[in-house]
């Protein structure tokens, strides 16, 4: 692959055709890849991969950086490779140093980082969207279950050998099929999530800024709510796929969530904030919502403690992209923006400030 810019010549050592007057110690020049700062372990294939292709540095304890780490990495690396666990806002890129021009987000959330920030200091910023899609439809699809037929509540008590016996009216859970599904952001995960949902018998609802096509429509056989508030009181089950923004931010409040029937499952697979915690395990707790299952937190990696140790709540450590084949396909699409950016062209993956 060739290489422009600051990173001209080809990766590989410099040969001379037979003839040509070069001396060694030219022909042989080493070629300067570029410095990767890597914040957190990835799978070994990814990280194999990346020390091939350029100069690397690993994070081997997969401790997430301190703030003053994260200071020193951004002003070294020509290349910035974090997670969701890295705050970059404005202040932390100040500290950037002058070779740093790509920030390539392991992740497709790019809420931690200051885009229009890092953009108006030449910085790029990439994620990696689509290769997560179907494993966190999974995940949704997982918790949906898990609640509605109180799976984690059964599995503990197996587990914990109180197992008496089948009884015909023990561990009641609810069906799944046929009820109506509320999904809150209909884009490529709120439509996978929509296909499997179908597949189970649901009836698919949504909210989005603006309906889909008529083509995705009619396969789905979705009916849009222009009013969040009015789906929301007509929901058996709520799942949330919507993009954590100032807009965003508890978008299901306190009163909100007060719509809900008192049999309706609220399912999180997107961002915590977009929940009022508090307020949800207040209703969850005084049965107004008869259960929840959630895979993200407001204060990650804290859990709110009100919701801790409810019986009708499910609870997962941020899952939803925790597959091997996922987290691999993550790692090549990191790759191939930051190789992209060498080769002096537009990462493929770039996210765009929305003031742009």
């Amino acid at each position: 692959m060739a290489v422009h810019g600051a990173f001209a010549r080809d990766f590989n050592q410099i040969t001379p055709r037979r003839g040509d007057n070069v001396p060694l110690s030219k022909s042989r020049m080493a070629v300067r890849k570029p410095k990767v700062i890597v914040t957190r372990k990835l799978p070994d294939p990814v990280e194999t991969r990346m020390r091939e292709l350029f100069d690397t540095e690993l994070n081997v304890t997969d401790a997430p950086f301190t703030p003053e780490r994260l200071a020193d990495a951004l002003s070294r690396a020509d290349a910035l490779v974090p997670t969701i666990t890295d705050r970059l806002a404005a202040d932390m890129l100040e500290k950037a140093g002058p070779k740093l021009k790509l920030i390539a987000n392991f992740g497709v959330g790019v809420d931690h980082i200051d885009v229009a920030a890092a953009v108006a200091r030449g910085i790029a910023v990439t994620n990696t969207p689509g290769v997560l899609t179907e494993d966190t439809a999974d995940l949704t699809m997982a918790l949906m279950m898990a609640v509605g037929r109180r799976i984690v509540e059964g599995a503990n008590v197996a587990q914990a050998g109180g197992y008496q016996g089948w009884a015909p009216t023990w561990m009641m859970g609810h069906r799944i099929t046929g009820k109506r599904l509320g999904i809150i952001g209909m884009g490529r995960i709120g439509q996978a999530v929509a296909r499997r949902a179908k597949a189970f018998g649901l009836q698919i609802h949504y909210h989005n800024r603006k309906p889909v096509s008529p083509r995705i429509s009619e396969e789905l056989e979705a009916t849009y709510w222009e009013s969040l508030d009015q789906m929301l009181a007509r929901m058996d089950i709520i799942s949330v796929h919507s993009p954590h923004t100032p807009a965003t931010y508890h978008l299901l409040s306190a009163r909100r969530l007060k719509l809900l029937q008192p049999h309706a499952i609220l399912v999180n697979t997107a961002r915590g904030e977009i929940i009022d915690e508090t307020a949800l395990a207040d209703l969850l707790r005084e049965g107004k919502i008869a259960g929840a299952g959630l895979d993200v937190f407001e204060h990650e990696p804290a859990i709110n403690p009100k919701l801790l140790g409810l019986a009708n709540a499910v609870l997962l450590p941020h899952l939803g992209s925790a597959t091997i084949e996922g987290r691999i396909d993550m790692g090549e699409k990191v790759i191939i923006n930051i190789r992209t950016w060498m080769d002096g062209h537009k990462p493929p993956d770039r996210v765009i400030p929305a003031m742009m």
